[in-house]
């Protein structure tokens, strides 16, 4: 499904060769038909405000917006697992799952990051993909619903992968929003200073435990401090059929 790895790329770190690429995401959304022509038009906002400013900037801004706390965090099992042991157990079985489809990943590369789990349901049949979306379709509804309380454009992917899972989306953030609007923002100073202090109180004890010969109380923290960019894919070369300037706005 080729939105899917339009989505993923999207939603990946911005870098030159996106910007190159501009023409061929464009028609690859005008053509995406997986979706209504509402969600091609913001997934279109969206591909115009990243190619349109300064690449420095838009890195910056979404290096604060996904990289600062966890709420926003676009590894999947954060959400899920947290800290636990039961995500390293979960990431294991995600790599199992991308082994045997035969997709290879970038060993720097985590299973759980979003972007790469939309490039691996690109590759599959479309019920598989719209099945692998809705396994996770509530965190796609509430990383939409923090993503619109902070009026930014990248909630416009999670809105359209509800859609493709099967839900509609307009109905599954509005569900969210009163959730989402009592939480405490987690990426303020304030709060990324009190995760570091509650880290390193974790790191002390568990270090006493090892010297006494027991056992860490919680694993070490397995996550990318910025995202990796995605392998890339000449649209062109799929069959994409060129479409006049004139008609973008019909999207």
């Amino acid at each position: 499904m080729r939105i899917l790895k339009v989505i993923s790329l999207l939603l990946d770190y911005p870098t030159d060769t996106l910007i190159a690429a501009r023409d061929e995401l464009e028609q690859a959304i005008i053509h995406s038909r997986e979706i209504s022509p509402r969600q091609r038009g913001a997934l279109f906002e969206l591909l115009e405000l990243i190619c349109g400013n300064d690449l420095m900037d838009g890195q910056e801004h979404y290096g604060a917006l996904f990289g600062r706390g966890r709420s926003l965090s676009l590894l999947l099992f954060e959400h899920v697992h947290g800290e636990s042991r039961d995500r390293g157990q979960a990431m294991v079985d995600m790599m199992a799952q991308y082994e045997a489809a035969g997709f290879a990943i970038g060993v720097k590369e985590l299973p759980d990051y979003i972007p790469l789990y939309l490039e691996f349901l690109s590759t599959r049949e479309d019920l598989e993909a719209r099945e692998g979306l809705a396994d996770v379709s509530h965190l796609l509804a509430l990383l939409a619903a923090r993503l619109e309380e902070r009026e930014s454009a990248y909630a416009s992917c999670f809105r359209a992968l509800l859609q493709i899972a099967g839900a509609e989306p307009q109905e599954a953030v509005a569900q969210l929003r009163a959730q989402v609007a009592a939480e405490s923002r987690d990426d303020s100073l304030e709060a990324l200073d009190k995760v570091w202090e509650e880290e390193a109180v974790d790191f002390l004890q568990a270090e006493q435990q090892d010297r006494c010969g027991a056992q860490p109380s919680a694993p070490g923290k397995a996550r990318e401090e910025s995202a990796v960019p995605l392998h890339w894919v000449d649209f062109q070369h799929e069959g994409v059929a060129s479409v006049p300037a004139g008609e973008v706005g019909n999207v």
